[in-house]
Formats: C-alpha cells, sequence, structure tokens
C-alpha cells in the first residue's frame, strides 16, 4: 500500500478507535497471548479483497470494523492471485462461524475464512541406535549424482527457520525470510525447518556429518511455522503466515516447494497453490496416515508423500488406493539439528524432503519437465526392497527413464 493510503488508513483507524473506545486505552493482550506471534492468535478471520476492487478497500474496511466491532490486525498482498487479505480479530462477542457466514455474503468481499493452524508432520526423536543416514543409499541418490546433484535448481522450503551457519549446510541455505512476527531471533535455532534442509542439500565430499540428497541445489528457506514453546515438538503455522510464505515462493521464481505439514482444508492457501500449480512449480507436501492425506496433500495436483522405514516397510492409508502417495524414507533419518548437532528424527516431513531433493535432480537433468510428468516417472521407477514393503523412490532409476547414462544397483 502506498504511502498516501497509509495515511488515510491512520486516519480513519483514529476516527473509529475514539468513536469505539472513547479516550480510555485500548485492552492490551491477555497474559496468555503475550509471548505468541500475532499470526498464530485465536478468533482471527482474513478477508480478500480483489486488487480490481482497489478503490474501495479502505471503505470496505472501515465499514467492516465499525460494524461488526472488529479489531484490525494485519494487512498484507497476495500478488500472485492479485488480492489484499485484511486480518481481524473476532470480539468475544460474535462467534467466528457466524461472522465468517455473515460476511460471505458481501459481494464486495472476495473469500472470507478462519485463520487456521498448520503442524509440521514430525514424530518424536528416534533411537540413536538406527542405521547411519540410510536414506540416501535407499532411494539410490548416491549413485544418482553421478548425474545430477541438483545444481541450479531453486528449492523454497517453507517451515520453520534454519540454521544455516551449521557445518553441513553453511553456504547452502541462499535466501532467507520470516513471515512470523519475532521470529528472526529464533530463526538459527530451530530444529524443523533445519532437519528438511539437512536432508535436502546438506553439503555433499566435505569430510563431515551427513548429505543431502540435492546437494547443490539453490536453497531459500522461509520461516512460516513456530514453536510455540521451546518444549513443543510440533512447529505450528497459520494460514496468514503460509499464505505469504507461499507468494513469495511463487513469485520469486521457485521451481519446487517443500510443504512439511497438514492442516485443514483452506480456501486462500488452495487458491495459491493452484497458482503456483499454473506456473509448472513441482509442490511437494508431507501426507498423514489417517482417513485423509491432509491439506494440501489431498489436493489433487499436489505430490503427496509418507514415510517409510529403513526395510522399505510403511502404513498405506485406505486413501492410498485413489491418490497413490510417494514413499520415500522417513523414519529414524539422520540429519542436521542446530547448534551444529545431528539426530534421527521420523515422519513424512523427512519423506518430502527425500522427494523435494530427488524432484531436484531430475529437473538438473530435464528442466523441462512438468510436475504431472514427474510424479508420473517416479510412480513408475519406484522399487520395493530386497526386504519387501512399500515400493520406495528411486532417484537413480527415475533418471535412467529420461535417458541418463547411469549405472544404478
Amino acid at each position: 500500500m502506498n504511502p498516501k493510503c497509509r495515511g488515510y488508513r491512520l486516519i480513519l483507524t483514529l476516527v473509529w478507535l475514539l468513536a469505539s473506545t472513547g479516550c480510555g486505552m485500548l485492552p492490551l493482550g491477555t497474559n496468555s497471548l503475550a509471548n505468541t506471534p500475532k499470526q498464530l492468535q485465536p478468533k482471527q478471520i482474513i478477508v480478500t479483497l480483489s486488487e480490481n476492487n482497489r478503490r474501495h478497500w479502505l471503505a470496505i474496511d472501515y465499514e467492516l470494523r465499525k460494524k461488526y466491532a472488529l479489531q484490525w490486525t494485519g494487512e498484507f498482498p497476495l500478488t500472485s492471485i492479485r488480492v489484499n487479505c485484511l486480518v481481524y480479530r473476532v470480539p468475544e462477542t460474535l462467534a467466528v462461524d457466524e461472522l465468517i457466514h455473515r460476511l460471505g455474503a458481501d459481494k464486495r468481499i472476495q473469500l472470507v475464512q478462519a485463520n487456521q493452524v498448520f503442524a509440521g508432520l514430525q514424530g518424536g526423536e528416534s533411537d540413536a541406535y538406527a542405521g547411519l543416514s540410510y536414506g540416501p543409499q535407499t532411494i539410490h541418490a548416491d549413485a544418482a549424482h553421478k548425474i545430477s546433484t541438483g545444481k541450479g535448481v531453486a528449492i523454497t522450503i517453507i517451515d520453520t527457520g534454519a540454521d544455516k551457519n551449521h557445518p553441513d549446510l553453511k553456504g547452502r541455505i541462499g535466501q532467507i525470510r520470516n513471515f512470523v512476527e519475532g521470529g528472526e531471533e529464533s530463526f538459527s535455532e530451530d530444529l524443523h525447518g533445519t532437519a528438511v534442509a539437512g536432508i535436502i542439500a546438506a553439503r555433499a565430499n566435505d569430510g563431515l556429518g551427513i548429505y543431502g540428497i540435492a546437494p547443490e541445489a539453490d536453497i531459500a528457506q522461509y520461516k512460516a511455522c513456530w514453536y510455540i514453546l521451546h518444549s513443543d515438538d510440533k512447529a505450528l503455522c497459520s494460514s496468514w503466515t503460509l499464505a505469504k510464505a507461499l507468494d513469495a515462493a511463487i513469485t520469486s521464481g521457485s521451481r519446487i516447494i517443500n510443504l512439511s505439514l497438514s492442516g485443514p482444508a483452506d480456501k486462500l492457501l488452495q487458491q495459491l497453490l493452484e497458482a503456483a500449480h499454473q506456473r509448472h512449480i513441482v509442490l511437494i507436501a508431507a501426507a498423514t496416515e489417517g482417513g485423509e492425506p491432509g491439506f494440501p496433500a489431498i489436493l489433487d495436483f499436489i505430490v503427496p508423500v509418507l514415510a517409510s522405514g529403513p526395510d522399505g516397510k510403511t502404513t498405506l492409508p485406505s486413501w492410498a488406493a485413489n491418490r497413490h502417495p510417494l514413499i520415500a524414507p522417513g523414519i529414524e533419518i539422520l540429519t542436521t539439528t542446530p547448534r551444529e548437532g545431528y539426530d534421527f528424527l521420523s515422519g513424512s516431513s523427512m519423506a518430502a524432503a527425500h522427494v523435494s531433493g530427488t524432484v531436484a535432480l531430475l529437473l538438473q537433468y530435464q528442466p523441462q519437465l512438468k510436475p504431472g510428468q514427474i510424479q508420473g516417472v517416479l510412480q513408475a521407477t519406484s522399487q520395493a526392497s530386497a526386504l519387501g514393503g512399500a515400493k520406495v523412490i528411486d532417484a537413480c532409476r527415475a533418471l535412467l527413464a529420461l535417458g541418463a547414462k547411469v549405472a544404478c544397483p
């Protein structure tokens, strides 16, 4: 928004606040919310207004706040889908669902929804006696590296922050961006994003630690998720933070977006994901083992991923018969952790990272590949291990199927 519009907004805001509160102090947030970023606080809605209706944005904003006693919380544009988003906190006297129903009938509003919460699909820390770094060998990424290392392929990891100064990641993460209020301070201390980045892009042949599936890909780390408490094992994201990160990834020219997270169906995020798909961006999402794959993995143009163990075994949910997920190593995976650490982590989050790295190997070899073609070749070349189990992706055989001259185990 330009400075002139910001000035008008400030005047309108002051007029409305004086009219509704008099000269008293505005209420402060409760103690329970004091340490929670504004993007993850409860009872928030997101209203989107079309770029085509820009001249009415300020009037609509003023009218909505006055009519429903809404507290303006934030505002952000999504240039990839040409809308402006207004975020409001709903008063305690009004139910969020009821307000969404009312606003849904307002023809000036393109979309209205709750600011929903999503979580990374990571299990707890695993037994340190598991086999070391079996993922690259299982999918034969080591053999594939003779032909492709993902060099020059842009991957955006939308997750928590990551320790970009970790010895195995130093110089590997190019662009970093934060979309969570106050998230800069903890960016390098975040576990989940550091683990995902290590699986995808840890430096190879440096004499230490592990190596990633695509050790020369161009990595961008976008922080859209946050640990509410340091003791939490799940990072939480919101519609607000994820929308901003997706929009930035789409407009940055990313070829692959890794979404190691899941949550409820979300109309705003779906619009952004559809825009990414139309630009032929490969979208990789961690899937759940429940009755549904979860969102965004449930969308038919998303590549859903489930985790397998060292023996290739996994639990195939009922939905797998129709959605045909990709299977990748995700149980007891040795990867990078903050403060120069390494640990074993499990979950489809880790499996999705293996797939994102593999896609980068294919795109370096054949940059013109479309998302559907990539998913098709990975499905067709998946292999069961000698111990049986599900068919797991095979990076080497996928390259071979594309015509690469590579010797696969």
